[in-house]
């Protein structure tokens, strides 16, 4: 703690003045980060935020990327309000994404929660496996490609089921 204070131009001491603890640290930098990736997605329809996200320049970006991929591991093993931090941040993302989604009515807007989740854990997951490879490795670029391609056909597919809109003279 000490090392980051003075990294930061504080005095060890001063750490307290601002977080009771190191989880109080963790929570609020966690909550920045994610609200951070939530409005790096703002106006990407799910297609769009896949292609973003499931790329090399994100994988290569640990330093800016999503607070998901990076830290997502590590809050499974934290106290209980770097969970919550983690869980608004996750729902707030999910809300992001769906609202660019158009599914007026009560179901289409659970089929679009199911498919914004399913799009969010994959893209996540193919950003953790790809990050876990040698930089260099054909495999980290080839889970990337895999992924986005398979993602995106999942979602074209889900478009797809989508009933037509009617026409008024019908």
């Amino acid at each position: 703690m000490a090392e980051l204070m003075a990294a930061a131009g504080f005095t060890h001491g001063g750490f307290y003045k601002h977080f009771r603890s190191k989880a109080d640290l963790m929570a609020e930098a966690s909550a920045s980060g994610l609200s951070q990736t939530v409005a790096r997605t703002e106006g990407l329809d799910p297609a769009e935020f896949v292609e973003r996200y499931v790329s090399r320049e994100h994988r290569d970006g640990r330093g800016d990327g999503c607070t998901i991929a990076a830290l997502g591991g590590d809050a499974a093993r934290q106290p209980a309000d770097i969970k919550t931090e983690f869980a608004a941040g996750i729902e707030n993302l999910l809300t992001a994404l769906q609202s660019q989604s158009d599914t007026p009515g009560d179901a289409d807007q659970r089929a679009a929660r199911m498919m914004v989740i399913d799009m969010l854990a994959h893209s996540v997951g193919a950003i953790m496996l790809s990050r876990a490879c040698p930089d260099g490795s054909p495999l980290a670029d080839e889970i990337l490609d895999v992924c986005r391609k398979e993602i995106l056909a999942s979602l074209a597919h889900d478009t797809s089921d989508q009933p037509a809109a009617r026409s008024p003279e019908a």
